[in-house]
């Protein structure tokens, strides 16, 4: 009977299924067996994402081992290219009298130099002829009673002399505006252009905002990541910067870290010498500018009170307390 025949190939199936089933509580195939080399495969791939973060610490402290040496070897580097461009000033007013006494010696046919000066004729505009007062003022009336030509080396000391004066004065300046204790004018020298006695020098300003900046632990600073990112890059070459430890992420793209003082005292004077020395209406002068008097505001008001020091650059949207 067919219906005999189909209930046979019916359980025939049933077996076949039965026997398939048994085999997944068999632990070397078995459900068991899957578990355990999964939880392996899970230990290997965790060791080995283990080892890959703990190298690329160690690479990551590495190269920040070697970026503070290329800093400070970069700061030594232009120590040393300052006290060549002072010893090349200070050898510029030699160079002219030790080329003319060459060319004498070397070509005997050459014209030697007059130790008098040529009278000055009468009713000729020799004053109006390029160069002219350049060759009356390089015979001196020291060489007309010696005879002979001077040198002019007995003047670097007095100019030494006056730099350092220069210098004193500013400092005294500086630490009088920053006490309170007096103005913030500094007397311009003989050569400089004669100022009004009430006008500050910027440089007084600058001192004393430097001074206050040494005196702050931390400021906590909000920008914009690539505002964030060009102060950083003018400031990493600076041998008082320091990369801060965190940047945190905060809205709108803007990011906030904390600088220590020493650090804000390097940015300060990467932003005075960009806003001073990049093309006026630039990028780099008008993101130096801004940042520099926003700064210079926040420091303005300290108190010693123990109040925050946040320096937001961030004008585009207000600022709520809630985010402070």
């Amino acid at each position: 009977m067919k219906w005999v025949d189909a209930f046979a190939d019916a359980m025939r199936e049933l077996e076949a299924l039965q026997h398939q089933l048994a085999r997944l509580d068999d632990p070397t195939v078995g459900l068991t067996a899957l578990h355990g080399e999964l939880t392996q495969s899970r230990l290997k791939t965790l060791e080995t994402i283990q080892g890959g973060v703990t190298g690329l610490r160690e690479e990551n402290r590495e190269v920040r081992r070697r970026q503070d040496r290329m800093i400070t070897d970069l700061n030594e580097t232009r120590g040393e290219l300052r006290q060549l461009l002072g010893l090349a000033d200070a050898l510029r007013p030699l160079l002219p009298a030790a080329v003319e006494g060459t060319k004498t010696a070397d070509d005997p046919s050459a014209p030697a130099e007059r130790t008098t000066p040529l009278p000055e004729p009468v009713g000729e505009a020799d004053h109006n002829v390029p160069g002219a007062a350049a060759a009356h003022s390089a015979v001196s009336p020291s060489t007309d009673s010696q005879g002979g030509t001077m040198d002019n080396t007995g003047n670097q000391a007095p100019s030494a002399a006056g730099g350092q004066a220069q210098d004193l004065a500013l400092r005294s300046a500086i630490e009088a505006a920053y006490r309170g204790t007096g103005t913030s004018a500094v007397q311009p020298s003989t050569a400089a252009p004669r100022e009004s006695a009430d006008a500050q020098d910027p440089r007084v300003a600058h001192g004393v905002l430097l001074l206050k900046a040494a005196g702050v632990a931390s400021a906590e600073l909000i920008a914009h990541r690539d505002t964030w990112e060009w102060l950083a890059a003018l400031a990493v070459g600076h041998c008082h910067f320091r990369t801060p430890p965190a940047i945190e992420d905060f809205k709108e793209g803007r990011v906030r870290t904390v600088l220590s003082g020493r650090s804000l005292i390097a940015l300060l004077i990467e932003l005075w010498d960009t806003r001073s020395t990049a093309a006026p209406l630039g990028a780099d002068w008008s993101l130096a500018m801004t940042s520099y008097e926003r700064i210079a505001a926040e420091l303005a008001d300290i108190a010693g009170q123990g109040e925050v020091v946040r320096i937001i650059l961030d004008d585009g949207l207000p600022f709520p307390e809630a985010d402070a």
